[in-house]
């Protein structure tokens, strides 16, 4: 199962100088495409546990547009394992002007992820 969600960037977004968006930013948008996935799923939130992996691998800036796309690949009885990538989709072009941004050819990695929630246990399945 897959999600995919657009948002772009804004100036309360970014969080260091000359608008660099923190990474923390991101990892809450992967726990909303994670949220998503669950409620599809089992009909519940469930509850994010830990993250096995996780890697920036490219800036994010205020006006940037972002492409999330998260997929569960294993589905146990008491949990879900989710990998996540965030791809920056349209740059903003703050020197040419506030409000100018660039359509990228190639959309470009900017995070990827693994990782996994847990099943609220009145949803959990055990086989036996």
């Amino acid at each position: 199962m897959k999600t995919t969600l657009k948002i772009r960037m804004s100036t309360n977004d970014a969080h260091y100088g000359g608008n660099l968006v923190d990474g923390a930013r991101i990892l809450g948008l992967f726990g909303d495409a994670a949220t998503e996935l669950l409620i599809r799923l089992d009909g519940d939130e469930g509850l994010f546990r830990a993250y096995e992996s996780v890697d920036f691998l490219a800036p994010i800036y205020a006006g940037d547009f972002l492409e999330i796309e998260a997929e569960i690949i294993e589905a146990g009885n008491t949990s879900r394992k989710m990998e996540f990538y965030c791809y920056k989709i349209i740059a903003a072009r703050p020197d040419i002007s506030p409000s100018a941004c660039d359509v990228l050819e190639e959309r470009i990695l900017t995070t990827k992820a693994i990782g996994t929630c847990i099943v609220p246990k009145e949803l959990q399945r055990y086989d036996g």
